[in-house]
């Protein structure tokens, strides 16, 4: 499962771990102050806000050849883009600092990070392992021309898998920066999947914003995102060359963020090394094509 859905709302597993960590980390923190020293609550929140705040800046820096020609782009954290480490580097230092003026701190503070950190580091372990070993599902999608397709007939080297719908923001955001990518990485397919939609209005959508894609198919009834565990859009999907789930992503992606999540595929593969793709036939649904 890579999403918690409750009606309307989604939230990825990732983000829900963190949230847990945090709520562990206040409670056993609040629980050891009750036997002697300070209750470390407000600076358990203060140390996840700097720990975010950190792994944001770290992400930028690393990926700043993204961010340089539109700086405020930093500021949208919609692309999900942090990095865990320098986060944790600035929650641990953040730690020492506040427990070295704040002896009362130490104690309180030192057990409800530990716990925290130990469950999310624990429990984002066994996710990544459960949903890395996930195949590519073996179900029937339909192309622009109203053939069946087999899903799992685009095995053989590395996939992208976008789940989309015309009425998603986000999704109309993140389009131009997957359809810049679809062209730029022509060893990976990228493969757009329209959740619950009639060609005819996909089609008018891609003519009226200009928008050149390939590989478009049609998934009316949802069941590739029952599968794979998300209801959500927009979630895109990282697939290997054997079918097997390397990450995914839930959310509006960035060139940035997209670029990053590329990064799991071992070197792109050439089209030319894979004649039988599927993806050759590059089915088109719209009139720049």
């Amino acid at each position: 499962m890579l999403t918690l859905t409750i009606g309307s709302f989604a939230l990825a597993i990732n983000h829900l771990l963190l949230i847990l960590a945090l709520a562990l980390a206040t409670l056993v923190g609040w629980r050891v102050a009750k036997r002697g020293g300070e209750n470390p609550e407000s600076v358990l929140f203060s140390l996840f806000l700097m720990g975010l705040l950190a792994a944001r800046i770290g992400f930028v820096i690393a990926y700043w050849r993204y961010f340089q020609q539109d700086p405020l782009q930093m500021l949208d954290l919609r692309d999900g883009g942090f990095l865990a480490w320098t986060g944790l580097v600035a929650v641990l230092v953040g730690a020492v600092i506040w427990g070295w003026r704040r002896t009362g701190l130490r104690r309180p503070l030192g057990w409800g990070i530990a716990s925290g950190l130990a469950f999310w580091l624990l429990a984002s372990l066994a996710s990544n392992l459960y949903e890395k070993g996930t195949q590519l599902p073996d179900i029937v999608l339909r192309n622009a021309n109203g053939e069946s397709v087999q899903l799992d007939s685009y095995k053989g080297g590395p996939l992208v898998i976008n789940l989309w719908a015309t009425w998603c923001p986000p999704c109309r955001r993140e389009m131009p920066v997957l359809q810049n990518a679809q062209h730029a990485h022509e060893g990976v397919t990228f493969l757009f999947v329209n959740q619950g939609e009639s060609m005819q209005s996909v089609s008018t959508f891609l003519e009226t914003q200009g928008l050149n894609l390939s590989n478009i198919l049609f998934d009316s009834g949802g069941q590739l995102g029952q599968k794979v565990g998300s209801m959500a859009l927009p979630t895109t999907l990282f697939y290997n060359a054997d079918g097997r789930l390397l990450a995914s992503h839930l959310g509006e992606l960035s060139e940035a963020s997209l670029a990053r999540a590329l990064e799991s595929f071992d070197p792109p593969i050439s089209p030319s090394a894979r004649p039988g793709d599927p993806a050759r036939n590059t089915q088109c649904v719209t009139a720049h094509c």
